[in-house]
Protein backbone atom coordinates (compact mmCIF):
# COMPACT_ATOMS: atom_id res chain seq x y z
CA UNK A 1 0.00 0.00 0.00
CA UNK A 2 1.26 3.35 -0.43
CA UNK A 3 1.78 5.75 2.09
CA UNK A 4 -1.06 8.23 2.34
CA UNK A 5 0.40 11.60 1.66
CA UNK A 6 -1.15 14.70 -0.55
CA UNK A 7 0.80 17.53 -2.74
CA UNK A 8 -1.33 20.61 -3.33
CA UNK A 9 -0.79 23.10 -6.43
CA UNK A 10 -2.12 26.48 -7.42
CA UNK A 11 -1.87 30.02 -6.31
CA UNK A 12 -4.39 32.70 -4.49
CA UNK A 13 -5.50 34.10 -7.91
CA UNK A 14 -5.00 31.65 -10.52
CA UNK A 15 -7.51 29.41 -11.63
CA UNK A 16 -7.82 27.49 -8.66
CA UNK A 17 -6.36 25.17 -5.80
CA UNK A 18 -5.85 21.03 -6.12
CA UNK A 19 -5.18 18.62 -4.03
CA UNK A 20 -4.03 15.36 -4.83
CA UNK A 21 -4.53 12.64 -2.17
CA UNK A 22 -2.51 8.87 -2.51
CA UNK A 23 -2.91 6.36 -0.34
CA UNK A 24 -6.35 6.18 0.49
CA UNK A 25 -7.55 2.62 0.84
CA UNK A 26 -10.37 1.72 -1.69
CA UNK A 27 -13.88 1.61 0.11
CA UNK A 28 -13.83 4.59 1.85
CA UNK A 29 -17.11 6.68 1.58
CA UNK A 30 -16.62 9.80 -0.24
CA UNK A 31 -19.00 12.22 1.90
CA UNK A 32 -18.74 15.29 -0.56
CA UNK A 33 -21.29 17.71 1.69
CA UNK A 34 -18.64 16.71 4.50
CA UNK A 35 -16.06 18.06 2.20
CA UNK A 36 -16.93 20.94 1.21
CA UNK A 37 -18.75 22.24 4.61
CA UNK A 38 -15.22 21.81 6.29
CA UNK A 39 -14.29 24.40 2.49
CA UNK A 40 -17.41 26.77 4.05
CA UNK A 41 -16.64 26.74 7.26
CA UNK A 42 -12.66 27.76 6.55
CA UNK A 43 -14.48 30.54 4.79
CA UNK A 44 -16.23 31.70 7.52
CA UNK A 45 -15.58 33.42 10.83
CA UNK A 46 -16.22 37.07 12.28
CA UNK A 47 -13.66 39.53 10.75
CA UNK A 48 -12.90 37.74 7.28
CA UNK A 49 -12.09 40.00 4.40
CA UNK A 50 -14.43 40.78 1.23
CA UNK A 51 -12.33 37.26 -0.74
CA UNK A 52 -15.03 35.25 1.55
CA UNK A 53 -17.91 36.38 0.10
CA UNK A 54 -16.36 36.48 -3.56
CA UNK A 55 -15.58 32.62 -3.44
CA UNK A 56 -18.23 29.90 -2.25
CA UNK A 57 -15.51 27.06 -2.00
CA UNK A 58 -16.39 23.47 -3.29
CA UNK A 59 -14.55 20.70 -4.39
CA UNK A 60 -14.46 18.74 -7.29
CA UNK A 61 -13.85 15.03 -8.00
CA UNK A 62 -11.64 14.81 -10.57
CA UNK A 63 -10.16 10.92 -10.33
CA UNK A 64 -10.34 8.23 -7.28
CA UNK A 65 -13.98 7.94 -7.08
CA UNK A 66 -16.35 5.21 -8.29
CA UNK A 67 -20.29 5.09 -7.30
CA UNK A 68 -19.44 7.59 -4.30
CA UNK A 69 -16.42 5.45 -2.41
CA UNK A 70 -12.42 5.86 -3.05
CA UNK A 71 -11.17 3.40 -5.48
CA UNK A 72 -7.65 2.80 -3.96
CA UNK A 73 -6.04 5.35 -6.87
CA UNK A 74 -5.01 8.60 -6.57
CA UNK A 75 -7.69 11.26 -5.67
CA UNK A 76 -7.65 14.67 -7.26
CA UNK A 77 -9.77 17.13 -5.98
CA UNK A 78 -10.08 20.59 -7.65
CA UNK A 79 -11.10 23.95 -5.92
CA UNK A 80 -11.87 26.34 -8.41
CA UNK A 81 -11.16 30.08 -7.90
CA UNK A 82 -14.42 32.48 -8.70
CA UNK A 83 -11.47 35.19 -8.67
CA UNK A 84 -9.07 34.67 -11.04
CA UNK A 85 -6.79 37.38 -12.32
CA UNK A 86 -3.42 36.43 -12.07
CA UNK A 87 -2.46 37.24 -15.46
CA UNK A 88 -4.54 40.65 -15.41
CA UNK A 89 -1.84 42.90 -14.94
CA UNK A 90 -4.12 45.69 -14.27
CA UNK A 91 -5.77 43.70 -11.26
CA UNK A 92 -2.99 42.06 -9.95
CA UNK A 93 -0.15 44.65 -11.11
CA UNK A 94 3.73 44.23 -9.39
CA UNK A 95 4.27 44.82 -5.79
CA UNK A 96 7.52 45.90 -4.83
CA UNK A 97 6.81 47.35 -1.36
CA UNK A 98 6.85 44.27 1.14
CA UNK A 99 4.50 43.28 3.83
CA UNK A 100 6.79 43.56 7.23
CA UNK A 101 5.51 39.94 8.58
CA UNK A 102 4.59 38.39 5.08
CA UNK A 103 6.87 36.12 2.74
CA UNK A 104 7.37 39.28 0.17
CA UNK A 105 10.98 40.06 1.14
CA UNK A 106 12.12 36.68 1.64
CA UNK A 107 10.56 35.38 -1.68
CA UNK A 108 11.52 38.54 -3.61
CA UNK A 109 15.69 38.30 -2.81
CA UNK A 110 15.04 34.20 -2.74
CA UNK A 111 13.91 34.55 -6.59
CA UNK A 112 16.08 37.56 -7.78
CA UNK A 113 12.97 40.29 -8.19
CA UNK A 114 12.04 43.11 -7.12
CA UNK A 115 8.23 41.93 -7.89
CA UNK A 116 6.67 40.42 -4.56
CA UNK A 117 3.69 39.05 -7.03
CA UNK A 118 4.45 36.02 -7.31
CA UNK A 119 5.37 35.20 -3.87
CA UNK A 120 2.32 36.97 -2.40
CA UNK A 121 0.27 34.69 -4.62
CA UNK A 122 1.86 31.39 -3.39
CA UNK A 123 2.45 32.02 -0.04
CA UNK A 124 -1.33 33.21 0.46
CA UNK A 125 -3.76 31.41 2.87
CA UNK A 126 -5.56 30.47 -0.02
CA UNK A 127 -3.76 27.78 -0.20
CA UNK A 128 -4.80 25.93 2.77
CA UNK A 129 -8.27 25.46 0.90
CA UNK A 130 -6.82 22.60 -0.68
CA UNK A 131 -5.26 21.36 2.58
CA UNK A 132 -8.78 21.31 4.12
CA UNK A 133 -9.86 19.42 1.52
CA UNK A 134 -7.43 16.63 1.88
CA UNK A 135 -7.84 16.30 5.60
CA UNK A 136 -11.45 16.21 5.11
CA UNK A 137 -10.83 13.29 3.11
CA UNK A 138 -8.90 11.58 5.88
CA UNK A 139 -11.36 12.38 8.36
CA UNK A 140 -13.73 10.30 6.68
CA UNK A 141 -11.38 7.18 6.73
CA UNK A 142 -10.71 8.02 10.57
CA UNK A 143 -14.54 8.25 11.34
CA UNK A 144 -15.00 4.05 9.87
CA UNK A 145 -12.11 3.60 12.78
CA UNK A 146 -14.13 5.21 14.98
CA UNK A 147 -11.41 8.18 15.11
CA UNK A 148 -12.91 11.59 15.89
CA UNK A 149 -11.59 15.09 15.85
CA UNK A 150 -13.28 18.44 17.20
CA UNK A 151 -11.10 21.74 16.86
CA UNK A 152 -12.28 25.43 17.77
CA UNK A 153 -10.71 28.97 19.04
CA UNK A 154 -9.43 29.10 22.30
CA UNK A 155 -8.54 32.65 22.14
CA UNK A 156 -8.60 35.58 19.77
CA UNK A 157 -5.94 38.80 21.67
CA UNK A 158 -8.02 39.21 25.38
CA UNK A 159 -10.90 36.96 24.79
CA UNK A 160 -10.33 33.28 25.97
CA UNK A 161 -12.11 30.81 27.26
CA UNK A 162 -11.31 28.40 30.40
CA UNK A 163 -13.37 25.33 28.89
CA UNK A 164 -12.53 22.34 29.69
CA UNK A 165 -13.03 19.64 26.49
CA UNK A 166 -13.67 16.26 27.58
CA UNK A 167 -14.42 12.92 25.86
CA UNK A 168 -17.79 13.23 27.78
CA UNK A 169 -18.60 16.84 26.26
CA UNK A 170 -17.10 17.50 23.14
CA UNK A 171 -20.20 16.69 21.15
CA UNK A 172 -22.65 18.71 22.82
CA UNK A 173 -19.36 21.91 22.52
CA UNK A 174 -20.05 21.20 18.41
CA UNK A 175 -23.09 22.88 18.14
CA UNK A 176 -22.09 25.90 20.11
CA UNK A 177 -19.33 25.88 18.21
CA UNK A 178 -20.98 26.03 15.28
CA UNK A 179 -23.26 28.99 16.55
CA UNK A 180 -20.63 31.42 17.40
CA UNK A 181 -19.52 33.96 14.91
CA UNK A 182 -15.30 32.94 15.86
CA UNK A 183 -16.37 29.38 16.07
CA UNK A 184 -15.65 29.21 20.20
CA UNK A 185 -17.55 26.94 22.17
CA UNK A 186 -18.35 29.98 24.75
CA UNK A 187 -20.85 32.63 24.44
CA UNK A 188 -19.27 35.06 26.63
CA UNK A 189 -15.85 34.71 25.04
CA UNK A 190 -17.23 34.68 21.63
CA UNK A 191 -18.29 38.09 22.41
CA UNK A 192 -14.93 39.58 23.81
CA UNK A 193 -13.27 38.02 20.57
CA UNK A 194 -15.91 39.72 18.67
CA UNK A 195 -15.59 43.30 20.34
CA UNK A 196 -11.87 42.91 20.38
CA UNK A 197 -11.87 42.07 16.05
CA UNK A 198 -14.13 45.20 15.85
CA UNK A 199 -11.80 47.49 17.49
CA UNK A 200 -9.13 45.99 15.09
CA UNK A 201 -10.48 47.24 11.97
CA UNK A 202 -11.48 50.75 13.74
CA UNK A 203 -7.76 50.73 14.42
CA UNK A 204 -6.69 49.51 10.67
CA UNK A 205 -5.02 46.85 12.58
CA UNK A 206 -5.24 42.83 12.67
CA UNK A 207 -5.62 40.43 15.56
CA UNK A 208 -4.26 36.67 16.06
CA UNK A 209 -5.68 34.06 18.50
CA UNK A 210 -5.37 30.60 20.16
CA UNK A 211 -6.53 27.48 18.13
CA UNK A 212 -7.15 24.07 19.84
CA UNK A 213 -7.79 20.56 18.05
CA UNK A 214 -8.84 17.29 20.28
CA UNK A 215 -8.76 13.64 18.59
CA UNK A 216 -10.84 11.02 19.99
CA UNK A 217 -10.77 7.13 19.74
CA UNK A 218 -6.97 6.76 19.00
CA UNK A 219 -5.48 3.67 20.07
CA UNK A 220 -2.08 3.33 21.77
CA UNK A 221 0.80 3.09 19.37
CA UNK A 222 -0.05 5.03 16.82
CA UNK A 223 3.45 6.60 15.61
CA UNK A 224 6.68 5.74 16.19
CA UNK A 225 9.52 5.92 18.66
CA UNK A 226 12.19 4.67 16.24
CA UNK A 227 12.99 7.61 14.11
CA UNK A 228 12.71 11.02 14.97
CA UNK A 229 10.83 11.75 11.54
CA UNK A 230 8.24 9.01 12.53
CA UNK A 231 7.14 10.79 15.99
CA UNK A 232 3.67 11.90 15.39
CA UNK A 233 4.31 14.49 18.03
CA UNK A 234 6.45 15.66 15.70
CA UNK A 235 4.72 15.32 12.88
CA UNK A 236 1.62 16.91 14.41
CA UNK A 237 3.94 19.93 15.20
CA UNK A 238 5.12 20.00 11.26
CA UNK A 239 1.84 20.21 10.22
CA UNK A 240 0.54 22.99 12.36
CA UNK A 241 3.43 25.07 12.22
CA UNK A 242 2.96 24.97 8.20
CA UNK A 243 0.18 26.90 8.44
CA UNK A 244 0.73 30.35 7.18
CA UNK A 245 0.90 32.61 10.02
CA UNK A 246 1.44 29.99 12.69
CA UNK A 247 4.24 30.65 15.38
CA UNK A 248 4.07 28.49 17.29
CA UNK A 249 2.49 24.19 18.64
CA UNK A 250 1.73 22.90 21.85
CA UNK A 251 1.04 19.57 22.82
CA UNK A 252 -0.69 18.77 25.81
CA UNK A 253 0.31 21.49 28.74
CA UNK A 254 3.04 22.42 26.07
CA UNK A 255 5.33 25.46 27.64
CA UNK A 256 3.46 24.85 30.83
CA UNK A 257 5.37 22.07 31.67
CA UNK A 258 8.84 24.67 32.34
CA UNK A 259 7.03 25.98 35.32
CA UNK A 260 6.27 22.64 36.90
CA UNK A 261 8.17 19.73 38.48
CA UNK A 262 7.87 16.13 36.90
CA UNK A 263 5.38 14.78 39.29
CA UNK A 264 3.40 18.10 38.28
CA UNK A 265 3.46 17.10 34.56
CA UNK A 266 3.47 13.48 34.03
CA UNK A 267 -0.22 11.85 34.30
CA UNK A 268 -0.27 8.94 36.47
CA UNK A 269 -1.47 5.36 34.82
CA UNK A 270 -4.39 3.39 36.15
CA UNK A 271 -6.55 -0.04 34.84
CA UNK A 272 -10.13 -0.17 34.78
CA UNK A 273 -11.27 -3.09 33.34
CA UNK A 274 -14.89 -1.57 33.03
CA UNK A 275 -12.78 0.34 29.87
CA UNK A 276 -11.43 -2.44 28.44
CA UNK A 277 -13.03 -2.79 25.47
CA UNK A 278 -12.38 1.24 24.66
CA UNK A 279 -9.71 2.21 22.36
CA UNK A 280 -7.27 3.03 25.35
CA UNK A 281 -7.65 -0.34 26.11
CA UNK A 282 -8.76 0.26 29.68
CA UNK A 283 -5.62 2.45 30.49
CA UNK A 284 -7.26 5.45 32.08
CA UNK A 285 -5.21 8.88 33.63
CA UNK A 286 -6.76 11.21 35.65
CA UNK A 287 -5.03 13.59 33.59
CA UNK A 288 -4.01 14.70 30.06
CA UNK A 289 -0.96 16.91 30.62
CA UNK A 290 0.65 14.62 28.12
CA UNK A 291 -1.61 15.71 25.25
CA UNK A 292 -2.59 12.07 24.21
CA UNK A 293 1.45 11.27 23.11
CA UNK A 294 4.21 9.52 25.05
CA UNK A 295 7.49 8.93 23.17
CA UNK A 296 6.45 9.56 19.56
CA UNK A 297 3.18 7.67 19.88
CA UNK A 298 -0.60 7.99 20.85
CA UNK A 299 -1.02 6.46 24.59
CA UNK A 300 -5.11 5.83 24.52
CA UNK A 301 -5.95 9.20 25.99
CA UNK A 302 -7.62 12.05 23.55
CA UNK A 303 -4.74 14.01 21.52
CA UNK A 304 -4.65 17.49 22.41
CA UNK A 305 -3.07 20.11 20.21
CA UNK A 306 -2.75 24.06 20.07
CA UNK A 307 -1.44 26.51 17.57
CA UNK A 308 -0.93 30.43 17.63
CA UNK A 309 -1.68 32.32 14.95
CA UNK A 310 -0.21 35.65 14.85
CA UNK A 311 -2.21 38.91 13.65
CA UNK A 312 -2.48 38.92 9.82
CA UNK A 313 0.25 40.67 8.01
CA UNK A 314 -1.53 43.08 5.83
CA UNK A 315 -2.70 46.12 7.60
CA UNK A 316 -5.04 48.65 5.83
CA UNK A 317 -3.17 51.28 7.75
CA UNK A 318 0.21 49.71 6.32
CA UNK A 319 3.35 49.38 8.13
CA UNK A 320 6.70 51.16 7.64
CA UNK A 321 8.61 49.73 4.37
CA UNK A 322 11.27 49.91 2.09
CA UNK A 323 10.57 50.13 -2.22
CA UNK A 324 12.60 47.44 -3.62
CA UNK A 325 13.55 49.29 -6.60
CA UNK A 326 14.36 52.20 -5.18
CA UNK A 327 15.52 51.25 -1.75
CA UNK A 328 14.06 54.42 -0.02
CA UNK A 329 11.28 54.16 2.56
CA UNK A 330 7.83 53.42 1.46
CA UNK A 331 4.46 52.26 3.34
CA UNK A 332 4.14 48.21 2.67
CA UNK A 333 1.42 47.58 -0.38
CA UNK A 334 -2.53 46.34 0.73
CA UNK A 335 -3.56 43.40 -0.53
CA UNK A 336 -7.35 42.30 -0.16
CA UNK A 337 -6.93 40.68 3.48
CA UNK A 338 -8.67 39.98 6.73
CA UNK A 339 -8.76 41.54 9.73
CA UNK A 340 -9.04 38.53 11.66
CA UNK A 341 -8.61 34.63 10.03
CA UNK A 342 -8.59 32.74 13.68
CA UNK A 343 -11.40 30.78 13.00
CA UNK A 344 -10.45 29.91 9.84
CA UNK A 345 -7.62 28.80 10.94
CA UNK A 346 -9.25 26.55 13.58
CA UNK A 347 -10.92 24.65 10.17
CA UNK A 348 -7.78 24.40 8.75
CA UNK A 349 -5.53 22.82 11.59
CA UNK A 350 -8.22 20.37 12.89
CA UNK A 351 -7.76 19.20 9.42
CA UNK A 352 -4.23 19.11 8.88
CA UNK A 353 -3.97 16.78 12.26
CA UNK A 354 -6.30 14.64 11.13
CA UNK A 355 -4.61 14.12 7.93
CA UNK A 356 -0.91 13.19 10.04
CA UNK A 357 -3.43 11.02 12.12
CA UNK A 358 -5.11 9.50 9.31
CA UNK A 359 -1.60 8.62 8.02
CA UNK A 360 -0.14 7.03 11.65
CA UNK A 361 -2.93 4.85 11.29
CA UNK A 362 -2.65 3.65 8.47
CA UNK A 363 1.39 2.92 8.88
CA UNK A 364 0.05 0.62 11.76
CA UNK A 365 -3.13 -1.01 9.96
CA UNK A 366 -2.15 -1.15 6.18
CA UNK A 367 -4.61 -2.67 3.88
CA UNK A 368 -5.63 -2.02 0.26
CA UNK A 369 -9.41 -1.73 1.29
CA UNK A 370 -11.10 -0.12 4.13
CA UNK A 371 -12.61 -3.73 5.06
CA UNK A 372 -9.00 -5.00 5.12
CA UNK A 373 -7.80 -1.80 7.33
CA UNK A 374 -10.59 -1.99 9.66
CA UNK A 375 -10.10 -5.74 10.16
CA UNK A 376 -6.48 -5.22 10.93
CA UNK A 377 -7.42 -2.83 13.49
CA UNK A 378 -9.86 -4.91 14.94
CA UNK A 379 -7.18 -7.39 15.13
CA UNK A 380 -5.08 -5.35 16.95
CA UNK A 381 -6.61 -4.13 19.33
CA UNK A 382 -7.84 -8.32 20.47
CA UNK A 383 -4.29 -8.63 20.93
CA UNK A 384 -3.30 -5.60 22.83
CA UNK A 385 -6.22 -6.87 25.17
CA UNK A 386 -5.32 -10.54 25.78
CA UNK A 387 -1.63 -9.18 26.90
CA UNK A 388 -0.06 -10.63 28.17
CA UNK A 389 0.12 -13.20 25.19
CA UNK A 390 1.19 -16.73 25.93
CA UNK A 391 3.60 -17.38 23.18
CA UNK A 392 5.22 -15.87 20.26
CA UNK A 393 2.79 -13.42 18.91
CA UNK A 394 3.50 -14.94 15.20
CA UNK A 395 1.84 -17.66 16.57
CA UNK A 396 -1.15 -16.32 17.74
CA UNK A 397 -1.86 -14.29 14.93
CA UNK A 398 -1.26 -17.22 12.38
CA UNK A 399 -4.77 -18.36 10.38
CA UNK A 400 -5.35 -21.84 11.52
CA UNK A 401 -4.00 -24.35 8.86
CA UNK A 402 -1.15 -22.25 8.14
Amino acid sequence: MTRLSYQTAGESHGPGMVAVVTGLPAGVPFDAAFVNGELARRQGGYGRGARQRIESDTAEALSGVRLGRTIGSPLTLLIRNRDSRLDDVARTPPVHTPRPGHADLAGSIKYLTTDCRETLERASARETAARVAAGALARLLLRELGIETFGFVRAIHNGATPLEVTEANWRSLVTVRDSSETYCPDTGATADQCAAIRQAKIDKDTVGGLVECHVFGCPPGLGSTMHWRDRLDSRLAAAVMGIQAFKAVEIGLGKDCAARTGSQVHDPIRFDPARIDTPALGFVRDTNNAGGTEGGMTNGAPLVVRGTMKPISTLLRGMPSVDLNTKRPAPSAYERSDICAVSAASVVMENVVAFEVAVAALEKFGGDSLGETRDNMVRFLDLARRLPLPGPIATLARPRGV
